[in-house]
């Protein structure tokens, strides 16, 4: 991430934007550094391509600063931002050689014609496309299109590359053979990607940092990683990856230790597994998280909190089975496991999982 004193590529500061009543941004606050793959993800409507659209320019905010490579931006228009834009839908001039498409932001910038016939051999490199230069963009399949998006938006050397659902036209084996590429020439440029999907895996794979956004304002703010083992908020939990949530009750809370009571048992957990940042009390209704793969069946070892329930269904999926559970009290579970070993469909089982493996979701956060 380089050194503290190094300026972020991109800053927004208090950014509202609003669509008559409706905030579409809701105060965010958002410090990408430089250098980094940053993916806002989130359902259709929460605003991330609005936000992207702020930071470009297009959409002017309400209120709020933003601060590109340390400049303040907020009232500069699209053309006077360092930042580029790529879309879904490529934008790309049909009547313009492939070459002529790359160089057209070098050439806005008045750079010198051998200097732009230079940056657009690099870019042809960098998207080892270097033979297409002389073809029109209708000659390109749509992830060539794609590519030479991508390097016009890279040649003016902007400080930060905006992408808004680029790959979501294109199909599932391409898709994912483009996000690989994505993130490959985001590393060998070194340049700051924001990234904007609604697709929880295209972010999971790609991203250094993922900011989760719901209604205008961001859930969560984390490493991949993080977000996933440790949500925040209910929301986020269930966006991200398959989550099972587990109403219960805190009973009691040390530095330690949490006892909670879950379907009449009592089953304590260590207080460091609160990922919420509201800290719950005794005597709180409380959520726990528990991901499918954790989930374990058949005898417990020592230490591991057990439900008793039965399956409900169970669905073949090459590698591993997926099986949907109900608990005596009625909660559903969803198991991840792999075949061999199955229990009876109609009879009771026993499931289990490690203490360091919930997350406990107070209910101040609600989803």
């Amino acid at each position: 991430m380089g050194m503290a004193e190094t300026t972020p590529a991109i800053e927004t500061r208090n950014v509202i934007k609003s669509f008559g009543s409706v905030r579409a941004i809701d105060d965010v606050s958002l410090t990408v550094e430089s250098g980094i793959f940053l993916t806002l993800l989130g359902p259709s409507g929460c605003g991330k391509s609005t936000l992207l659209r702020s930071i470009a320019g297009f959409s002017p905010v309400t209120s709020g600063t933003i601060m590109v490579g340390g400049r303040d931006v907020t009232h500069q228009p699209p053309h006077l931002r360092p930042v580029n834009m790529v879309f879904q839908d490529y934008a790309l001039f049909p009547h313009m050689s492939v070459r002529r498409n790359i160089g057209f932001g070098c050439e806005m910038k008045a750079m010198p014609k051998p200097e732009i016939e230079k940056r657009v051999d690099a870019m042809l490199d960098l998207i080892r496309l270097p033979a297409v230069g002389h073809r029109e963009p209708g000659e390109l399949s749509g992830g060539q299109r794609q590519r030479v998006a991508l390097a016009r938006a890279l040649a003016p050397d902007p400080v930060s590359l905006l992408l808004d659902e680029p790959l979501g036209a294109l199909d599932l084996k391409l898709r994912i053979e483009l996000q690989h590429e994505l993130k490959s020439i985001q590393r060998s440029t070194g340049k700051t990607f924001v990234f904007v999907t609604h697709d929880q895996d295209e972010a999971m794979s790609m991203s250094d940092l993922v900011a989760v956004m719901k209604d205008g304002r961001i859930e969560q703010l984390d490493t991949p990683q993080a977000i996933y083992a440790r949500p925040a908020t209910a929301f986020v939990a269930g966006f991200v990856g398959a989550a099972n949530l587990i109403p219960a009750r805190l009973a009691q809370l040390d530095a330690d230790n949490a006892l909670i009571t879950v379907e009449g048992r009592d089953w304590q957990v260590p207080a460091s597994r609160i990922t919420t940042s509201h800290m719950p009390s005794a005597g709180d209704a409380i959520t726990l998280m528990i991901r499918p793969e954790d989930v374990a069946l058949g005898q417990a070892p020592e230490g591991a909190l057990t439900l008793t329930g039965k399956v409900a269904d169970q669905t073949f999926l090459g590698g591993r089975i997926h099986m949907g559970c109900e608990t005596a009290g009625g909660t559903k579970i969803m198991i991840e496991t792999r075949p061999g070993g199955m229990p009876d469909a109609d009879g009771a089982i026993d499931f289990h999982f490690r203490p360091d493996a919930v997350a406990i979701l107070s209910h101040s956060e609600k989803a």
